[in-house]
């Protein structure tokens, strides 16, 4: 019963699921429109794939910001789901090498017209979605690195920068391939990103006397000092 003496009728509930349910539905239709018209869509076009007049859309959004902003939360859960899968893999530092650029590589060249969307964003709309997930993919591989580096006795200080760094050169790298393939093909690009992701890896091992083989299990830390 509430105050007043009157049972709750559910109704109120009813229509915040449905209200959410309909947010959901215009921003997959938001997706679609991306894909189809690219970077520069409108909300009428969005409106045109959700298959309602552009007033229907502000009957659940507060403005064009709000739409953005909820089709950038989309795509954030998009990368996580991309992504996470490959914090707790175990393998060689080669394969997690790999891995990660593969599926930066892959979710940059299947979703094209929402990677140019959501840089558009970060510069006029409310959310920069873009820098969200390269922070995020740096701050696991800051983890990853200091915890090796520390049991190589190297200086930990240097994981961030490495992580922070790496992640621009291969979030850079495919962006502008994007644009320019210049007759390098995906795997062509992931290899030759992975040789230089590694060279550097290496290069600040060696700086402390260690030469850690790249395709033996890290559990296993095969390495080896130098002389």
């Amino acid at each position: 019963m509430t105050s007043s003496g009157t049972p709750p009728d559910g109704r109120a509930t009813r229509w915040a699921g449905q209200r959410e349910r309909r947010r959901r539905e215009f921003v997959e239709a938001g997706m679609r429109a991306i894909a189809r018209f690219g970077p520069e869509v409108s909300t009428e076009q969005i409106a045109d794939e959700a298959g309602v007049a552009r007033t229907r859309i502000y009957k659940h959004f507060a403005d064009t910001a709000d739409l953005q902003r909820a089709i950038a939360l989309r795509a954030a859960e998009m990368i996580g789901a991309q992504f996470s899968p490959l914090w707790g893999v175990s393998g060689t530092p080669r394969d997690m090498v790999h891995a990660t650029i593969g599926a930066h590589i892959e979710w940059l060249s299947e979703h094209r017209e929402l990677y140019q969307y959501l840089m558009r964003q970060s510069v006029t709309g409310p959310r920069d979605v873009v820098a969200d997930f390269k922070t995020a993919i740096a701050r696991q591989l800051t983890v990853l690195f200091e915890y090796y580096l520390g049991l190589f006795g190297a200086d930990q200080r240097v994981g961030e920068t490495i992580a922070y760094g790496l992640v621009g050169l291969v979030e850079s790298s495919t962006a502008h391939w994007l644009e320019a393939p210049r007759g390098i093909d995906r795997d062509d690009l992931r290899q030759l990103l992975a040789r230089w992701v590694w060279s550097i890896l290496d290069d600040t091992l060696r700086t402390v006397g260690v030469a850690l083989n790249p395709d033996s299990p890290l559990s296993d830390l095969d390495y080896r000092t130098l002389d």
